[in-house]
């Protein structure tokens, strides 16, 4: 039988034990990684640092010259140019991993974005947004939100003010839709 002195001792572990497990589920909670942590290559050599967007939203979308949606570039570049003064961000992030819809180098990315569509907002090179060679970002991304994978081009990630996902669209919706542009103006006041 325990006695008295045992029963207490052992109630006392047990809340010490658990005070130190909660203490340290918080501390792994509050050190979790954001999207701040990560960068991509710039298209010109340049780094895209998302951490120079701290406290800002930003989306980041793998982007294709050659898809049924790359004229999604024009409505990238209208949320851009719409909310950019107000802190909001956005980086396309070419990708050849969605039916090779991405094959050229720099040359041929800048001319489908910088001069068909006039983008002005930051490029990444070209990069592996699937699969076991995927970008940091990505992998986050995937352990963030592993039902909303991008299945194709022009997947957006929004990030929120405080580094993580907020929201997310599938291909198919327009940057331009209500859904995306609401998204937005939440993340920019929130």
């Amino acid at each position: 039988m325990i006695g008295r002195r045992q029963l207490l001792t052992a109630i006392a572990a047990a809340g010490a034990s658990s005070l130190i497990a909660r203490k340290a589920f918080a501390q792994a909670a509050m050190s979790r990684i954001t999207a701040y942590g990560f960068s991509f290559e710039g298209l010109n050599g340049d780094r895209i640092r998302l951490a120079d967007y701290a406290g800002k939203p930003v989306m980041v979308v793998n982007t294709a010259s050659q898809c049924g949606y790359t004229p999604q570039f024009a409505g990238l570049q209208d949320l851009w140019s719409q909310f950019h003064g107000r802190g909001f961000a956005v980086i396309g992030v070419p990708s050849n991993d969605f039916g090779g819809q991405e094959p050229g180098g720099a040359a041929e990315i800048t001319k489908t974005a910088g001069d068909t569509y006039h983008v002005t907002f930051p490029i990444a090179a070209k990069t592996v947004v699937k699969g076991p060679d995927a970008h940091p970002f990505y992998k986050w991304a995937a352990q963030e939100r592993p039902t909303e994978l991008p299945a194709w081009n022009f997947h957006k990630y929004l990030i929120g003010r405080d580094g993580y996902i907020a929201e997310v669209f599938a291909s198919k919706v327009e940057p331009t839709d209500t859904r995306v542009i609401a998204a937005i103006a939440r993340n920019l006041t929130a």
